[in-house]
């Protein structure tokens, strides 16, 4: 039965990854590195730190200040802009937390910094529905697949669950939403249920990375089709 439900955030709540393409790669190229889409997509699942860290490896350059927080601050710089007008939220996410709240104790798990985390929490109002954030600075040193930060959140929903009386969660009773194979494989190594959401990466990519199920967007999903497929099927 589940009882939870834990979000990746870019590509599954804010479909984005296209904008942070383009903010990195103009950031990287002001540093003399080129980046191409398919060098981004086998970077899916990174914390920034990681990112830069990687790009500037495969590029044989040292990092300009030692830890590539430059390089990070003008991304989020580009892709604040990109966003400030029109924010892309993907179809139907809005409608399917806020129904899902009402059913099912829901998180965030991400490889984003927390900051802009929170800068799409002020503009949806979507913060209340989520009862555990898990950002890039809670797991540091760790990325997906790895599956720390999913531990991360279950523990954290546990101990709140703990505090209400309640009984603590399994890793099965909780389904985690990706749209990258290293965040499925995340999921999966922490032993929870997996629903792929091809917004990033083709149904195959998201298949062969054992994605229990893939949907082509949340907005074909509700809470009963949640529960018919992960607690009955």
């Amino acid at each position: 039965m589940i009882e939870a439900i834990f979000f990746d955030f870019n590509g599954v709540i804010i479909d984005d990854e296209p904008l942070h393409l383009k903010a990195y790669q103009e950031a990287l190229a002001e540093e003399g590195i080129t980046l191409t889409e398919a060098e981004y997509m086998t970077m899916l699942g990174m914390d920034d730190v990681t990112f830069v860290r990687t790009s500037f490896e495969r590029a044989g350059k040292p990092l300009p200040d030692g830890d590539g927080n430059r390089v990070i601050a003008r991304e989020w710089e580009l892709h604040r802009k990109m966003i400030e007008e029109d924010l892309p939220l993907a179809p139907g996410v809005v409608t399917f937390i806020k129904a899902a709240a009402r059913r099912y104790q829901l998180g965030i798990v991400s490889m984003s910094t927390r900051y802009g985390i929170d800068y799409v929490f002020e503009r949806t109002r979507l913060g209340p529905a989520f009862a555990v954030v898990v950002s890039a600075e809670d797991v540091r040193g760790t990325h997906k697949p790895d599956p720390t930060c999913y531990k991360r959140a279950l523990e954290l929903l546990n101990e709140k669950r703990r505090e209400e009386r309640r009984l603590p969660l399994l890793p099965g009773e909780c389904l985690v939403i990706e749209d990258s194979p290293p965040g499925i494989e995340a999921g999966r190594a922490a032993g929870m249920r997996t629903l792929g959401v091809t917004n990033t990466v083709p149904e195959e990519a998201l298949r062969a990375a054992r994605a229990d199920v893939v949907t082509t967007s949340l907005a074909d999903w509700t809470v009963d089709a949640v529960h018919h497929v992960f607690s009955e099927g």
